[in-house]
Parts: structure tokens; C-alpha cells; sequence
């Protein structure tokens, strides 16, 4: 399942040029001195990661509701269902707008971030990578996902850190390089995206059938666990 997360974020990268792409070729990093701009953006990245573990942290813990009360393999199936309808009725869910409240908050950060691309300091880049992580991109949504099908909070950070850690070498490209990834090549893997998002949606209903297939359906005796536990109580 944590394959996956690194699948995202290799992929989704991609789709991460056209969104955060422009951020990243705009980092303020100091281009005389290569040392120095290669910590700036590790520490750009780092801001990044930090995010995302902290989202993966949240739904993580939310998921582990799920598994105590015994429901982690319809969440995994519910949550597999929703990727691969994300894919195939994407008008449908761009249809769905954010509440008043979470616009002003995505104002206020792109606002923030406006702002921290203008500095220099020592604590900018890491900043600008924090409030990055949270642009929205439906793609991070994607592995908000698998993050809450996870059975605990550390599970779910660590989905999110490798969902990250997967865009870093294409999103780091682009700050040496510009956008360097046009034409075909990024057209192709741009269609090759949505087939990953609905494999992968897939083995998570396969994980949630728990049909005893290692590794990809494996049985969850979660209910038997609890009702042991309870039993125990009694």
C-alpha cells in the first residue's frame, strides 16, 4: 500500500508542474552559489513533507477510528470506489466548491506565500514549502485517501511523506532546470496518471475484500480482534 504513495507522488509530479511548478521555478534560492541553493531547496522540500505528514497525521488518526470499530476494509473499498469515480466522472467532482470559510483560508495562504516568495531569510524556504503543501491538488486528495484507509496516525504521515518524497526529483528539476517537461513526454504521462490512479484505486477494494491474496487482498481478522477484546472485558 505505501507503494502507492511513492506511485502519486513520481506521477502526480507531473501534474504537480502545472500546478506548483511556477512556485518552485520562482524560489528565491541563490543561484550564485550552488551549495547553498541546494539547502535551500532541501529546506524548501522539507516544508513540503512536513505538511503533508501533518494532513497524513490527522487523516491517519481518523482512519484508526475506523479500524477499531471494525470498519478499515469498507473504508478501503469505499475509499478505492472514490478514486477510480474521481477518474471516470471528473466533471462530477469539479462541480463540488469549497465552503466560504475554506476559501478565504486557501486566500489567505496563497496570500502567505505570495509574500515569502519575495524574501530571503534563512527560514523562507521551509516556510514556502509548509504553506505549498496546502494548495489544493486533487491529486494530494488522492492520497489523502489512502492515508485515512490506513489502520493508525503514524501510517497515515507516513503515506503523506512518501506521497511527497515521490515529487521531490521532478519538482527539484524544475528549480534547476525550468519547465523542462513539455511536448509529448508530458502529455503521455499525463494520460498514463488517471490508469494509475484507478489501478491503484482497485487494489485498495481488493485490500478491503480481504479475499486471503498476499500482499495485494490479504484476510483481516479485524473483527475477531475486537470481539476477543471486548469478550475480555466482560
Amino acid at each position: 500500500m505505501f507503494l502507492s504513495a511513492i506511485i502519486f507522488g513520481l506521477l502526480g509530479s507531473f501534474h504537480c508542474i502545472g500546478m506548483c511548478g511556477p512556485i518552485a521555478f520562482m524560489l528565491p534560492v541563490d543561484r550564485n552559489k550552488p551549495v547553498k541553493r541546494f539547502f535551500q531547496i532541501v529546506s524548501y522540500h522539507l516544508g513540503r513533507l512536513f505538511t503533508y505528514s501533518l494532513i497524513g497525521l490527522l487523516f491517519g488518526f481518523l482512519g484508526k477510528g475506523f479500524y477499531f470499530f471494525g470498519f478499515q476494509q469498507q473504508l478501503s473499498i469505499i475509499v478505492g470506489l472514490t478514486m477510480i469515480l474521481v477518474v471516470l466522472f471528473p466533471k462530477i467532482f469539479q462541480k463540488i466548491s469549497f465552503s466560504k470559510n475554506i476559501s478565504k483560508i486557501i486566500f489567505k495562504i496563497k496570500n502567505s506565500l505570495g509574500k515569502e516568495l519575495k524574501k530571503q531569510g534563512n527560514d523562507t524556504f521551509f516556510t514556502i514549502g509548509f504553506l505549498n503543501g496546502f494548495l489544493p491538488c486533487w491529486l494530494v486528495y488522492m492520497a489523502i485517501f489512502g492515508a485515512l484507509a490506513t489502520s493508525n496516525a503514524f501510517s497515515g504521515a507516513l503515506y503523506m511523506f512518501l506521497f511527497g518524497l515521490g515529487t521531490i526529483p521532478l519538482m527539484t528539476a524544475v528549480v534547476y532546470l525550468g519547465s523542462f517537461a513539455k511536448g509529448n513526454f508530458r502529455k503521455n504521462i499525463q494520460k498514463a496518471i488517471p490508469i494509475m490512479v484507478v489501478l491503484i484505486g482497485t487494489l485498495f477494494i481488493l485490500r478491503g475484500l480481504g479475499l486471503g491474496i498476499p500482499f495485494v487482498s490479504p484476510l483481516e481478522p479485524v473483527l475477531d480482534a475486537v470481539d476477543t477484546t471486548i469478550k475480555g472485558c466482560h
